[in-house]
């Protein structure tokens, strides 16, 4: 079994895991109450996708 010769340094490691970033979330606003919202997703806020209401959202 291969076992390497010296212990790989922190910045050699760093440099092949700097393409294992976290992209930020799209986010996109709500065109029905113009909250951000996920995209293809029904609005949280008010219930609503692509014009037509689809949940029942109780106003507190």
């Amino acid at each position: 079994m291969a076992v390497p010769k010296r212990k790989t340094s922190q910045s050699r490691r760093d440099k092949r895991r700097t393409h294992y970033k976290v992209t930020p979330v799209n986010v996109t606003l709500c065109p029905n109450c113009k909250e951000p919202k996920l995209p293809h997703i029904v609005c949280p806020n008010c219930g609503y996708y692509k014009g037509k209401q689809y949940l029942k959202v109780e106003e507190a």
